[in-house]
């Protein structure tokens, strides 16, 4: 996909005025739950496993010890990364890895529209 650099800002305060899509797409709660090495283990487990997994599998899994899971697993599924599913006492859980990639890819996409914006005016790639 083509990008579109921005103009950058003359000073922070109006980067910060500015809206843009990668405000919405820098989604604290999703960076947060993608930043726990637990999780990211039950995450990538899940979208290996590529089906519906039960807490006990998804334990199991992973080694990790069943009284944590379902903690680690609740954060990942208040992201959206897991979609739950009650089936009689049991909860099984699947990865929503389409729309994570999708979330991702378009993350990309809007930091590469403000690419090189970090108002030096060498058009640097935004460290300077």
């Amino acid at each position: 996909m083509a990008s579109v650099i921005q103009k950058p800002p003359g000073t922070p305060r109006q980067a910060a005025r500015r809206r843009a899509r990668l405000d919405r797409l820098l989604d604290p709660e999703l960076f947060k739950a993608l930043s726990d090495p637990t999780r990211g283990k039950l995450l990538a487990c899940a979208i290996k496993c590529g089906r519906p997994c039960s807490v006990t599998e998804l334990a199991a899994c992973c080694s990790i010890d069943f009284s944590m899971v379902a903690r680690h697993l609740a954060a990942l599924s208040r992201a959206g990364l897991l979609e739950a599913e009650k089936r009689g006492r049991s909860v099984y859980y699947t990865a929503r890895s389409g729309e994570l990639s999708q979330h991702l890819r378009e993350l990309g996409d809007a930091i590469d529209e403000w690419g090189g914006a970090c108002g030096c005016g060498r058009g640097c790639s935004g460290a300077g």
